[in-house]
């Protein structure tokens, strides 16, 4: 993805990738939290239903409550968790459709201060890689 350089603190990393899979198919796979670790494993190791607030995730043996907002005609999933008290953060993710076939997903994070960018970059890159992968061996 291209960059246009401003005088403004990045507070976020955006990447896109392109698959042969057709949007529905990429949502329906962001859709089930629970195959989050298959692709994103940086982000969480585990996520399972709660009764209470609808999904837990386990990160290095830490549990926190995931809240998943699912908008499958708007093209949205985006995986919510408290940041700070009151303040809920995380993958903001779109699945669009492509010319002549397939979709393009695009997923932005954000940059906590202390993230190093390039990191964030190469993980990033490296989830859309295994999610597509997988939406695509689905």
């Amino acid at each position: 993805m291209a960059r246009y350089r401003r005088d403004v603190d990045s507070r976020t990393e955006t990447q896109s990738i392109e698959t042969h899979a057709a949007p529905e198919a990429t949502l329906a796979l962001l859709a089930d939290p629970s195959r989050i670790p298959e692709w994103a494993p940086a982000f969480v190791d585990a996520v399972t239903e709660d009764g209470e607030s609808g999904w837990r995730a386990t990160k290095g043996g830490q549990d926190f409550i995931l809240r998943v907002v699912t908008m499958l005609d708007a093209g949205t999933v985006d995986y919510l968790r408290e940041i700070a008290p009151g303040r809920e953060g995380g993958a903001y993710i779109r699945a669009i459709p492509r010319p002549g076939g397939g979709s393009v997903v695009v997923m932005t994070l954000p940059l906590l201060p202390d993230a190093e960018r390039t990191v964030v970059a190469a993980t990033l890159r490296d989830e859309l890689n295994a999610l597509v992968n997988l939406v695509e061996s689905t």
